[in-house]
């Protein structure tokens, strides 16, 4: 067998496959000998039909079937030893029709080649790297949000502004009812919370589903209707009230402090002021490392420059998927996927530039401690070690959830290069500035 590369240019090339009688002749004799012995052809006895008879049946069979072997071995092996960083996959030449009978066959690939660039982390222009504070109104809201949470009810006689209030949704008609326990901060509107202040048990309030709360997901959860039904659902509905309450705030103490944090972690208003700051900071640091990621990566799609074979790889679409595409489909598809693919290749350059690598030890410390959190959520906070192992080999035994968990520490160890590397300018937000700020721009 004989290859050779033509260059087209710096982004497509051409693969000449030569594929004489010697590359294959004896692994075919083998096959069609071992057919010999198991043929079943009436006439003869199993293992005495003779060879002509074997070859015209099953000859040309074998023959383009070890072609196409050789073909395939021979062309990833060259790929491999010639180190060729291809896009997409080698697509054979249009051709004539290949004449079987002859001994020696010649196949063309063309070839889609990545472009050589450098990538530049460190821009003129400064990223934004958010540092998400918790402030006293966040903090004051969750203490309030916790002693509402292990407070106690207390039953009222009328409907007041922070009134828990159990009734049902009706509509007859519609076959709509639904008992549901609500708050009168959840409406859109104030005046429809105003319908609900002085109200007793037994009241019937009637109200429009149209504009009642903000999300539409909200009204089908309070009616119980289907997500088709819910949108631009416009009906009156009934609201009659079965119970009342107002849940008493509890005490800030040490029962309290002991049954969110354990014994003694918290001993007082200002430690857990400082516990839940510290907690809810954490979680805020993933919010900011996230947005990082993805603000970096848009910078570098933008920044770095380079061209792509986009004539070829619009070519290979037509053919990559399970459905053929014709010609305006793979250059729409080509243009969906470009920017993804851009990312691929900046994301490899940088991997391999500064010696990005994840091992198999690596990926068991993350299962591991994804675990161990996961266990402490229920309350098992000290788990054996091998119990965490064997826990960690049947989680990675699934090979998606063993590449999920390698991206993820890929993507990890690319924000811990960015953060050290890239221009970054530190922003410090609140939790409610971070929201409005980060995701409204456009």
């Amino acid at each position: 067998m004989n290859i050779t590369r033509e260059n087209v240019d710096a982004l497509n090339a051409v693969v000449k496959v030569d594929i004489a009688k010697e590359d294959y002749s004896d692994k075919v004799e083998k096959i069609l000998t071992d057919y010999r012995k198991t043929a079943n052809i009436p006439g003869f006895r199993k293992g005495h039909v003779p060879m002509g008879m074997v070859k015209k049946q099953y000859g040309k069979a074998v023959l383009v079937d070890e072609v196409n072997k050789l073909l395939q071995d021979g062309l990833n092996k060259y790929l491999t030893e010639e180190k060729l960083d291809v896009l997409g996959q080698p697509l054979p030449k249009t051709q004539d029709v290949i004449d079987w009978d002859s001994d020696n066959f010649s196949f063309e690939f063309e070839l889609g080649l990545a472009p050589e660039f450098e990538v530049a982390l460190k821009g003129k222009k400064a990223i934004e790297q958010y540092h998400i504070v918790a402030d006293s109104k966040m903090i004051n809201e969750q203490i309030e949000s916790i002693q509402k949470q292990y407070g106690k009810l207390v039953s009222q006689k009328e409907v007041e502004k922070d009134s828990e209030i159990t009734g049902t949704y009706k509509n007859e008609a519609h076959e709509i009812e639904n008992t549901i326990t609500l708050t009168l901060d959840k409406f859109k509107e104030k005046s429809t919370a105003k319908k609900f202040i002085g109200g007793k048990v037994a009241d019937v309030i009637t109200l429009k589903t149209k504009g009642l709360y903000s999300d539409e997901h909200d009204l089908m959860h309070a009616l119980k209707v289907s997500h088709d039904k819910v949108h631009g659902l416009d009906i009156e509905v009934t609201f009659t009230i079965i119970e009342i309450n107002k849940r008493e705030l509890a005490e800030l103490d040490q029962e309290l402090f002991d049954k969110l944090f354990g014994k003694d972690v918290v001993k007082s208003v200002t430690e857990l002021k400082a516990k839940i700051k510290e907690d809810a900071e954490k979680q805020f640091l993933q919010q900011a490392d996230q947005k990082l990621l993805n603000d970096v990566t848009e910078y570098l799609v933008e920044n770095t420059k380079f061209d792509l074979p986009s004539e070829f790889l619009k070519k290979w679409l037509q053919s990559a998927g399970e459905k053929q595409l014709d010609n305006d489909q793979a250059k729409e598809e080509y243009e969906k996927s470009e920017k993804s693919l851009r990312y691929q290749l900046i994301e490899g350059k940088l991997i391999t530039d500064n010696n990005i690598q994840i091992t198999i030890e690596d990926i068991k410390g993350h299962a591991r401690e994804m675990i161990k959190a996961q266990m402490a959520q229920f309350g098992q906070l000290n788990p054996s070690e091998k119990e965490l192992d064997d826990i960690a080999a049947r989680i990675l035994s699934n090979q998606d959830e063993a590449r999920r968990i390698s991206e993820q520490l890929i993507s990890q160890k690319l924000l811990n290069l960015y953060k050290e590397k890239a221009n970054l300018k530190v922003k410090e937000v609140t939790y409610e500035n971070f929201v409005k700020e980060a995701y409204s721009k456009k």
